[in-house]
């Protein structure tokens, strides 16, 4: 299973190196990640599409204990491994950056990896920030009428939250 080819794994690890506020959307989600993480008793989170893991430093400042983090990232040699399950998985501005072929994978191994919960948000516009090769940072622009379906197939979303350029979901596996 492909989850980024190896040139858009080449363009996104030199975004990150170059653009020093390439990554910062999970910011804007903090303060909910950290109640819910409270709120649920999370002691275990996956960070897909961690970046610069922002979001842990965020969360370490609002929570007075972390869960068990563990940040992945493809295009970063350092945390590119396979992540395992976790109670929770934020995934934050990530998959309208994922290569369209390779969305399918995406969304399988993000399934693979929701023990518990997932929280998804999803921008639904054009990137500021255009690749080296021309593309606009963000490869998929759709609305979230034509998200919702794709991740139905693979979970429930028992909250939905429209927002002025995108959309975040909870989701939780679907049954069987």
């Amino acid at each position: 299973m492909t989850l980024i080819s190896p040139e858009y794994r080449s363009l996104q690890s030199q975004l990150h190196a170059e653009e020093e506020s390439y990554g910062s959307a999970s910011l804007a989600f903090a303060d909910q990640i950290a109640k819910l993480i409270e709120r649920r008793g999370i002691r275990s989170m996956v960070d897909y599409g961690a970046g610069k893991q922002r979001l842990f430093h965020a969360l370490q400042e609002r929570l007075p204990s972390m869960p068990e983090y563990h940040p992945y990232d493809p295009a970063l040699d350092a945390i590119s491994a396979s992540p395992e399950p976790a109670e929770l998985v934020v995934c934050i501005d990530v998959l309208e950056h994922v290569e369209p072929e390779h969305l399918d994978a995406v969304l399988d191994d993000l399934a693979r990896v929701v023990q518990g919960l997932g929280f998804f948000s999803i921008a639904s516009y054009a990137a500021q920030r255009v690749l080296a090769d021309g593309r606009n940072a963000h490869l998929i622009q759709q609305p979230m009428e034509w998200w919702l379906p794709r991740l139905w197939t693979r979970f429930r979303t028992p909250a939905v939250n429209a927002l002025p350029d995108g959309f975040w979901v909870m989701t939780t596996l679907r049954d069987g």
